[in-house]
């Protein structure tokens, strides 16, 4: 028998991209193998990607099986976890105005949403897979009294750091200036690209390394980070507060 961690999927099967990024990643450090899987809510279409595992589903767009978010819960959720993964802080309310455009949908496929987080700070957050020509475009700027923080997934290598009154830096992935915290989950030298699914298989690597402890009662690292319940349910939240915003015109409404 293997000594590799049993992994069950729920999603990701037939038609589904992420599905596939998610495999690949968990593979990537040899310490999962996929064992069985809820692929799809339609019975038929699960066993054939179980057979099979190789466009956008239509469980998306539909609220009886997605829930009352659609662009909100699909993708502006990663970025509001993005944002409190990186500042610490929390959204204590949110005004949110969310649109769908494309004719006949039932869920927004446009979202702008005001945040308010715990200790005085404020955000915005836009996410939208309407917007043509627009490319992914995961993008986080932070600003506070000591400076400001701006990086894009598409130049994940690359953090513009503005310390307030000087010149901006440019500080890149295990150069110089980067933290050991970050260099421990950098897998390629200085200097070289890293990309998309390491990013994924970080998040792997961490979870097989809680996984593992726990299974041979060993110590953890310390440094081992994964998201959990917690960050999950601060995503349906989010999602929540926003449709109960956008229903009473953008009014402001607690998470």
């Amino acid at each position: 028998m293997s000594d590799r961690i049993r992994l069950g999927m729920v999603g990701g099967g037939e038609g589904a991209f992420i599905g596939a990024v998610h495999r690949i990643a968990a593979r990537m450090n040899d310490h999962y193998e996929l064992v069985a899987g809820a692929f799809s809510s339609d019975a038929q279409r699960s066993q054939r990607s179980a057979q099979a595992l190789r466009k956008q589903a239509a469980w998306r767009t539909d609220p009886e099986q997605s829930g009352a978010g659609g662009s909100t819960g699909d993708i502006g959720t990663h970025a509001h976890h993005l944002a409190g993964f990186v500042t610490g802080l929390e959204v204590e309310e949110l005004a949110a105005d969310l649109h769908s455009f494309v004719d006949g949908r039932v869920l927004d496929d446009n979202a702008h949403v005001m945040m308010r987080y715990r200790g005085g700070a404020k955000g915005m957050l836009w996410c939208s897979p309407v917007a043509a020509g627009n490319e992914n475009a995961l993008r986080s700027r932070i600003y506070g009294e000591d400076g400001g923080l701006e990086w894009s997934q598409e130049s994940p290598n690359e953090l513009w750091y503005t310390p307030l009154g000087e010149p901006k830096r440019l500080l890149t992935r295990a150069g110089a200036g980067a933290s050991d915290e970050a260099a421990r989950l950098s897998r390629t030298p200085s200097g070289h690209p890293e990309g998309y699914l390491e990013g994924f298989a970080n998040i792997y690597s961490e979870a097989a390394a809680k996984i593992l402890a726990a299974r041979d009662d060993s110590p953890l690292d310390e440094a081992v980070h994964t998201p959990g319940i917690t960050d999950g349910l601060a995503g349906v939240g989010f999602v929540d507060a926003c449709v109960r915003s956008s229903r009473r015109n953008g009014a402001w409404v607690k998470m």
